[in-house]
């Protein structure tokens, strides 16, 4: 038996710590170093929510969940507690988001990693097929200057 086995998934937000959930994310975690508590809060609580307990019932990891429950979704914020790293934990709750979102019948489930690849892989994702035909737009920069002509 594996040493993720011997923890508990549960999408309850009421259960999941997210002072602790803030600590991590704004501390450890590349993505979303210096990250506030209260975006962090309105962010879990328009998402769906995956924490991982031990047998203790302590928080030892998260993930979230962002979809229309439809069409799309996008896996964000996984994060797995140092001292509990190495043990399954990320692919565990990778699997139980993949589980969660199957009765939807979501048409695609996204998700960006900087290192991460072959644990996603080992649930199923791949590298996007046409990263061409993706775009972003970062918000909270200054936009490009328009250009105006005077006729």
């Amino acid at each position: 038996m594996s040493a993720a086995a011997s923890f508990e998934i549960a999408t309850d937000l009421s259960r999941i710590d997210l002072n602790k959930v803030h600590v991590w994310l704004s501390t450890d975690a590349y993505w979303a170093l210096g990250r506030p508590l209260e975006v962090v809060q309105r962010a879990a609580e328009a998402s769906l929510n995956f924490g991982a307990f031990d047998e203790h019932g302590d928080l030892r990891g998260y993930a979230r969940l962002v979809t229309d429950g439809a069409t799309f979704g996008w896996l964000c914020d996984v994060y797995v507690e140092r001292a509990c790293r190495g043990q399954g934990l990320g692919i565990l709750l990778a699997e139980a988001v993949v589980e969660a979102v199957r009765p939807m019948g979501l048409k695609r489930l996204l998700l960006m990693t900087q290192h991460s690849h072959s644990l996603y892989e080992r649930v199923g994702f791949e590298v996007f097929p046409e990263p061409h035909k993706v775009m972003s737009l970062t918000l909270n920069k200054q936009p490009p200057s328009v250009i105006t002509r005077d006729t």
